[in-house]
């Protein structure tokens, strides 16, 4: 039987392997003698009976902490995490001009 781990590789490196239909390249895996689980992961398309014959598990899925979505929350903080707040005017202020000459004198 071939390494299981040698034939991905090569299937991974080779296009008209990694892109060839799965009858196709179930009948190049048998030629080679491949292990049932690589087979049947080929023939069915899903990883898991190649995951029991390598030993890899899935971890569980944790939930992910949340990220800042620039497009959600508060607009007005930038990347350092400050916060801008907007200038405030009372109604029926006007602001002085601070350049403005008295015509009077």
């Amino acid at each position: 039987m071939t390494d299981t781990i040698e034939l991905l590789e090569a299937i991974g490196s080779d296009a008209s392997l990694r892109y060839a239909p799965a009858d196709e390249l179930k009948g190049v895996l048998e030629q080679v003698q491949a292990s049932v689980e690589l087979t049947m992961a080929v023939v069915a398309g899903d990883g898991a009976p190649l995951r029991d014959e390598l030993g890899l598990h899935q971890a569980p899925q944790t939930p992910q902490a949340p990220t800042h979505d620039p497009g959600h929350g508060d607009d007005d903080e930038d990347d350092e995490g400050v916060v801008h707040q907007p200038e405030r005017r009372q109604p029926g202020h006007t602001p002085p001009h601070p350049h403005k000459r008295d015509s009077s004198h």
